[in-house]
């Protein structure tokens, strides 16, 4: 382990590091507007493929929540090249993986493989972009299948049930308040129809981002991806992102979702929170900063030190921000009470916290660490291809610039104690908030809380 000279050579060693990514990252687009990302790492002869498609949750038709997620699922059912349901036993039988996620901004599929099996999943990734075939039976059977999803990851767990509600509660008008895997009843009725119309709108090289990564050259990438990206027709459906805005939120939203099968009671709150913009990171490296100080180590942070240790009024603590997003996102903080401490008693704990935070600042030594520990997380996040794979799919797939993602670390670099006060003071606002209780059912006659 490291003794204190240890460490100051570590810390040394992080400052030391070069701001921009020495990984050789190249790209290009084709003829039909697929966009391509090549991202070079020889050390082992592997390859990731991602296909990054600008299209999710918050882009379905009203009344069809679910679609996007369900149609991720019905992609793997085939084309006329690939059986239904082989695409997966193809790859896993030349030693890959592969799987598929959704989210509101964007859905995305990749293939981890050895890098000379590259030109299998690339001809048949861009097969099923434009050539899925599906029949009412995979429809009928699939559809099934993500309402036990839902029924497994949502209707059983109380606090998935809370944060969906509380999502719904914060986004009145921007349509990141519907659940990515959709609400049971409109799920219930997604059709065949629905589907085939969503892929042919939406999955379309004008409308990709193409992320090869690992043991390759962009010279063969741009050779394989004009073989097999390039013949495909670009839709004439796509159109710019411009959703619904959020109207000004004049007071706090509250809920209390009481289940009998909690086990531990917590306070869940959100806040509006501003994104990251292109060209303008600065706000939102001061957000990301700001959830570390507060609640990002559970014996350091500000909310751990006060709640936890001090008082030992919770037994847990954090916070959290995610500024990856078109439109506006939220800044999180969750506290779990001790034995024997209210809900009641441990938010008016957590406000107090917030309050003498808002007056004081942070602490000097500690936004430094933070500010370290941040930069060098971002850092080392480019040792790993996948990772990197996955930043440079998931930010182009919001709006943000080869700039914005390559100068992400000088932005956290550059952050200061009075923009991490000046984002505190504009997002945590009650009135831009959502607060939500989770717990137990009071017995007859029990107080509330």
């Amino acid at each position: 382990m490291f003794g204190r000279l240890g460490a100051g050579i570590a810390l040394a060693l992080i400052f030391a590091l070069p701001t921009h990514a020495e990984v050789p990252v190249t790209t290009f687009t084709l003829d039909n507007g697929l966009n391509v990302v090549v991202i070079e790492d020889h050390r082992a002869p592997v390859v990731v493929q991602m296909i990054w498609y600008r299209v999710g949750a918050a882009d379905e038709p009203a009344g069809h929540s679910g679609i996007a997620h369900f149609l991720e699922h019905l992609m793997f059912k085939g084309t006329e090249k690939v059986a239904p349901n082989a695409f997966s036993g193809i790859v896993e039988a030349q030693g890959g993986d592969d799987n598929a996620f959704t989210s509101w901004d964007y859905t995305a599929y990749f293939q981890r493989i050895a890098a000379d099996r590259l030109d299998l999943v690339m001809e048949m990734e861009a097969d099923r972009m434009r050539n899925l075939r599906l029949t009412e039976d995979d429809v009928t059977t699939e559809r099934q299948v993500i309402l036990e999803e839902r029924a497994q990851r949502t209707d059983t767990d109380p606090g998935a049930l809370l944060m969906e509600q509380m999502r719904a509660a914060q986004f009145l008008n921007t349509p990141y308040g519907v659940p990515v895997i959709g609400w049971r009843h409109e799920m219930e009725a997604l059709s065949r129809d629905d589907a085939l119309s969503y892929y042919e709108r939406f999955y379309a090289p004008n409308n990709a981002t193409l992320v090869i990564a690992g043991d390759v050259t962009p010279d063969k990438v741009k050779v394989l991806a004009e073989k097999y990206y390039g013949p495909l027709k670009p839709s004439e459906g796509i159109v710019p992102r411009i959703r619904p805005q959020e109207p000004p939120q004049l007071t706090e939203r509250r809920m209390v979702l009481e289940d009998e099968r909690v086990s531990e009671p917590y306070v869940f709150r959100t806040y509006l929170a501003p994104e990251r913009d292109p060209g303008n990171q600065r706000e939102a490296a001061a957000l990301t900063v700001l959830a570390e100080l507060l609640g990002g180590n559970g014996q350091t942070s500000v909310l751990a030190r006060a709640l936890q240790f001090d008082t030992q009024v919770a037994v847990y603590s954090s916070a959290f921000y995610d500024g990856t997003s078109i439109d506006d996102a939220t800044f999180g903080l969750m506290v779990m009470p001790a034995q024997g401490v209210t809900l009641e008693k441990a938010e008016a704990e957590m406000d107090r916290v917030l309050a003498e935070f808002l007056e004081k600042g942070p602490d000097p030594a500690a936004l430094e660490r933070i500010r370290t520990q941040v930069r060098a997380g971002e850092i080392y996040a480019r040792d790993n291809v996948e990772s990197l794979a996955n930043r440079y799919g998931q930010e182009l797939s919001v709006g943000l610039t080869m700039t914005d993602i390559e100068g992400w670390d000088e932005a956290l670099a550059a952050v200061t104690a009075e923009d991490v006060m000046a984002a505190a003071h504009k997002v945590l606002d009650r009135r831009n908030a959502v607060t939500g209780w989770l717990t137990q059912p009071k017995a007859d006659g029990e107080a509330k809380e």
